[in-house]
């Protein structure tokens, strides 16, 4: 499904930008559209998300975690790629478009750091210059994907306002963007912001749901009976979607960050507990208090810290295709221990969210139901939060 050409999703998304940055982004969308069905970009970014990411990922059947649970569960292995998530996808596509543009350098946002080393390492891959923008709590939690970027030969710029979250981050990546437009390529990291960045990310990370697609009737001889994953801004949630729209009895469940609590500043569940407003340049769900303005989030999973979702989720929740729930820190932090106990393999926090669905949809659907869940990243770097978190 592609947005209207005013960029909505239904009555969700849009420009909502100063004017300073429509040139920009009428630039971006007319050489995105150009460039998306060429021959010759199609393969070179094949290219590379085989012979560097890592692409096709695995989609692996969790044989004891199906039986205890109960149902035929099988993981996406977005955590298997170069990086460790599934925000490589996203950034080779857009570096490659920047160098098609004549951009030298690039600029990103980023809240648990892998957006930030993915956009890093395609700058040392091309040779461009690399700046990241990351609130100053989530590089106190998110230390080591610091360093990575550093280690890349990026600049990570600590911001100090607002919440010293994502949310902020994306603010001053903005005003970076609007001062340095002649140089200047902004790899927005989630499937939010102005029109045409929904729709970029989305198609960039749309390889994980036509890969999962063909590998499940290879692998079970038809289609799943649902899609989990986690949502933040939503880039890994409809990367798995969309190749499925169009199959109804697909159900589609993204699983957003409950925190520790239902109170405003507790959580980031946008489309569980929020309300329609614009944030980064789109209309979409958002959590902002009674006099309009952005309450702060809470979650263990800097990833998910984010007080709005991409415009493409939000028309899916109103339209029914999708259905949106939350899970707390403490069942993220206990599926972790789940999956790593079960199956060997370490989550990522924001992965986790998607994985502590899994208990209460069990046990509520037909035995015997096909599940395929988006493992969007790994948990290396978030083994502090998790030490300090789970007893052993």
């Amino acid at each position: 499904m592609l947005p209207d050409k005013k960029g909505y999703f239904g009555g969700f998304g849009g420009r909502f930008v100063p004017e300073t940055l429509m040139a920009a982004l009428d630039g971006l969308a007319r050489d995105y559209a150009r460039l998306k069905n060429d021959r010759a970009f199609k393969k070179e970014l094949a290219a590379y998300l085989s012979e560097y990411a890592g692409r096709p990922t695995r989609l692996y059947f969790c044989r004891e975690l199906s039986r205890r649970l109960g149902q035929r569960i099988y993981l996406k292995r977005e955590d298997l790629l170069h990086t460790g998530a599934h925000k490589i996808n996203n950034a080779l596509g857009q570096a490659l478009l920047a160098r098609r543009m004549g951009k030298t350098r690039v600029i990103a946002e980023t809240g648990a750091g892998q957006h930030g080393v993915a956009t890093a390492t395609v700058a040392a891959l091309f040779g461009m210059e690399c700046l990241v923008y990351m609130g100053a709590d989530d590089m106190a939690r998110q230390s080591l994907n610091v360093y990575r970027m550093k280690l890349l030969g990026a600049d990570v710029a600590c911001v100090n306002a607002g919440s010293r979250t994502l949310k902020d981050a994306i603010n001053d990546a903005m005003r970076d963007w609007v001062t340095n437009l002649k140089d200047t390529f902004y790899i927005f990291g989630t499937c939010a912001g102005p029109h045409p960045y929904p729709m970029i990310v989305r198609d960039f990370q749309a390889v994980i749901g036509r890969e999962a697609r063909r590998q499940i009737i290879a692998k079970e001889g038809r289609l799943p009976d649902y899609l989990v994953a986690c949502v933040g801004g939503g880039s890994n949630a409809i990367g798995l979607f969309s190749p499925f729209f169009n199959d109804t009895n697909v159900r589609f469940i993204g699983v957003e960050a409950g925190g520790k609590g239902k109170k405003p500043g507790e959580h980031a569940a946008t489309l569980s507990r929020g309300r329609v407003g614009v944030l980064h340049g789109a209309k979409s769900f958002l959590l902002f208090d009674d006099n309009g303005q952005i309450v702060e989030t809470h979650s263990v999973s800097a990833g998910l810290d984010y007080p709005g979702v991409g415009p493409e989720h939000s028309y899916y929740k109103v339209a029914g295709r999708a259905r949106y729930e939350s899970v707390s820190d403490r069942e993220a932090l206990a599926a972790c221990r789940m999956l790593a106990e079960a199956e060997g393999i370490i989550p990522a926090m924001e992965s986790s969210h998607a994985l502590a669905c899994l208990p209460r949809l069990c046990k509520k659907i037909r035995k015997g139901s096909l599940i395929v869940v988006n493992l969007s990243g790994r948990g290396d770097k978030d083994m502090e939060i998790i030490r300090n978190n789970v007893k052993l």
